[in-house]
């Protein structure tokens, strides 16, 4: 089999579309990795924002190394490389049909991988150790960090009907 062009100028409009919502993708995510994830309000009279890169900070200071990890792995790793190999995978020039597919399948099973941002959350809720009474506020790192999820999720939906089309 001969190396084909790059997805991305096979498909015209839709493959710059999806290489769009890739790169915007990866923009909100590192993005909302700094920018502040939740707002802990202690007592009506403490607040304190937390972002994702500084509850990785805390864990690791606190020596909570087994948080540390999923949070890092899950939250940080997964994603980073889910986006990266979706880009790859649209912009990479020698890929078959068949390299695709395969690759595709690789990426697919990252994402099975993705429900996991969701303990993203709680592991950071759980990272504040608040005393008394808390309230926790939701601020944009989350809506960011969402954002790129929901881009990327899509991202994978379109390019797993173009790289593995159904067999006729």
């Amino acid at each position: 089999m001969t190396p084909h062009a790059p997805l991305i100028t096979n498909h015209g409009r839709v493959g710059w579309a999806v290489g769009s919502m890739l790169l915007a993708a990866l923009g909100f995510f590192a993005t909302g990795i700094f920018l502040p994830f939740t707002s802990v309000t202690k007592l009506w009279l403490f607040e304190n924002q937390v972002s994702v890169f500084q509850g990785l900070i805390i864990l690791w200071k606190a020596g909570e190394l087994f948080l540390f990890l999923i949070l890092f792995v899950f939250t940080v790793c997964f994603p980073f490389v889910k986006i990266n190999a979706l880009l790859a995978l649209w912009l990479y020039p020698g890929l078959t049909s068949e390299q695709a597919k395969n690759f595709f399948k690789f990426v697919s099973h990252l994402g099975k991988w993705s429900m996991l941002d969701v303990f993203v959350v709680a592991i950071l809720v759980l990272t504040v150790k608040s005393g008394g009474l808390a309230s926790i506020k939701v601020q944009s790192g989350f809506f960011l960090f969402l954002i790129s999820v929901t881009l990327t999720q899509f991202a994978s939906l379109w390019t797993g009907k173009i790289a593995s089309p159904r067999e006729k």
